[in-house]
Order: structure tokens, then sequence, then C-alpha cells
């Protein structure tokens, strides 16, 4: 029973650390640097109507006024403000916050319209979108562990299938099935120190190996080496977006143009790791009572 308990404050201190460091990675990007959301609000096909209504001028004077743009950046900042928030209360929720719960819906919700603003600027690729399926599934899975919404088998369930559909998703652009990002590439060139046609390669095999690791964590008898894959491969890709990017030159302007790149990547090992012990957790049961 104590080795349960254990493995359950384990795994929600693992889901909060990783709620917390998601909402602070996307504050920081918010708050100093962009978000997509000009793909949607300067697309004349989905916007025009909707300006001319309103405003009643042109398509034109939209996407030229000052006072537009300046209405976007104040948007990405409010949302910037809004994870900011929502980074300092996970840190202090528990199970007594009775009222909290619609803010990481909203969270959640913000999230996913997110990933949607990133999926149209990939030409609405399916992988794009289902990348973030960890991340804006985090918010609402983490409040209802909280809370004991949720029992620890389905949790553990539903946070396997947000891992198989994140890295089946990367692997689906490092295999080639979308164009391999030339920001991939680069990475590995600049981690490994080896030329394009062999970081190509190197991609291809581990987008095999997302694919493979989608399955196996589903399989029993090997679940728990792929969980331990996804949380090694889950963080080389989180640090890399900072290590591929730093230069020992201006390493503070380094940190700040790629490090919360990492923190709001970090949950893809988080999240596996917490998904290892809950896998602990159910083999520490009586037989029983043990569910597959």
């Amino acid at each position: 029973m104590e080795i349960r308990q254990t493995n359950q404050q384990i795994v929600l201190n693992l889901l909060k650390l990783a709620t917390f460091l998601l909402f602070a990675g996307r504050a920081w990007q918010h708050l100093f640097w962009d978000a997509p959301f000009r793909a949607l609000l300067w697309d004349q096909q989905w916007m025009e109507g909707i300006i001319h209504f309103f405003s009643g001028g042109t398509w034109q004077e939209y996407v030229t006024s000052e006072k537009a743009d300046h209405a976007i950046g104040m948007v990405t900042v409010g949302f910037g403000i809004f994870y900011s928030l929502m980074a300092i209360l996970t840190l202090f929720v528990s199970e007594k916050f009775k009222r909290v719960q619609w803010l990481y819906i909203v969270a959640s919700v913000a999230l996913f319209f997110l990933a949607f603003l990133y999926t149209k600027e990939k030409f609405y690729h399916v992988g794009q979108f289902l990348e973030y399926s960890i991340q804006f599934s985090l918010p609402v899975l983490f409040i209802m562990a909280v809370r004991r919404e949720l029992d620890f088998d389905r949790l553990k369930l539903l946070l396997k299938i947000t891992i198989a559909l994140t890295f089946s998703a990367h692997g689906l652009y490092a295999i080639g099935v979308y164009p391999q990002p030339g920001a991939f590439v680069d990475m590995v060139i600049n981690v490994f120190h080896i030329n394009e046609a062999a970081a190509k390669v190197f991609l291809k095999v581990a987008g095999v190996l997302d694919f493979v690791i989608a399955v196996a964590i589903f399989i029993p008898r090997v679940s728990r080496i792929a969980l331990l894959y996804a949380i090694i491969w889950g963080g080389l890709t989180a640090l890399a977006r900072t290590w591929a990017n730093f230069y020992w030159s201006f390493p503070l302007d380094s940190l700040h143009q790629h490090l919360y790149e990492t923190l709001y990547r970090l949950p893809h090992m988080l999240v596996p790791m917490a998904a290892y012990f809950l896998s602990l957790r159910s083999e520490k049961q009586p037989k029983g009572t043990r569910k597959n």
C-alpha cells in the first residue's frame, strides 16, 4: 500500500511539473516572441468578410493598419499573461481547489486553438495537429487527476493515447510522409556533427521507432521498455531545441531565443514518465485486482 501511495504522489508531481513547464514555456513564447495568430487573422479568405462587416473598411486597410497589428500583438501578450497565471496556479493547486477546473479547461481549449493555428500554417497537415496532443490534453488530465476525477488505470490509458498520438505525429515528419522539416535536419547536424544525408537517414530511423513505440506502449510485456524509450527520446528531442541552437559567443541570447521551446516540450518526457510509474503501480497490485 505504501509503495502504491508513493507512486501515485510521484505521478501527480510529474504531471504538475509537466503542466507548469508547458504553461511557462508558452507564456515565455507569447510574452517575448510571437504566436501564429496572424495565420488566421491575416487570412483574407477567412477574415475579409468579418473585417468588412465590423469595420466597414477594406482588406488592404486592415492588413496595413498599425492599430490592427498592435491589437494582434496585445492578444498575443494577453495569452502570455494567462499562461503565466496558470503556471503560478499550477504550483499551488491541490484537491482542495474546488473552483479552478474551468480554468484548466479554458487552457486546454487555448492550446487546442494554438495547435490548430500551427496546423493551418502547415497546410492543414493532420500530423502537425496531433504533434500537440500531449500539450493540449495535459491541463485537463492534470486537474482531473488532482481532483481524483480519474482513476489511475483510466489516467494511464489516456496518457498513453496522447503519447502515441504525439510520437506517431513526429514520426510522420521524420520518415518523410510530410516533407522532413529543415529545422529537424539542422538540429541533428548541429547536435551530432554529421552531414545532411546522414541526418536524414537518422531521422527516418527515429521516425520508424516513433511508430513502434506508439504501438508498443499498449502491449503489456513490452510497455515499460517502450515507455522508457519514450522518456529518453522525448527528453532528448526537447533539449535538442536549445542545445542545437546554443552559441557560447552569446549564451543569454541563445537561451532566450530557444529555451522556451524546450520548456513546453519537456512534457513529452514527463508524461511518459508518469505513465511509467502508473505501470509500476499496476504491477504492485494483488493478482486479483490487476488490470491490463
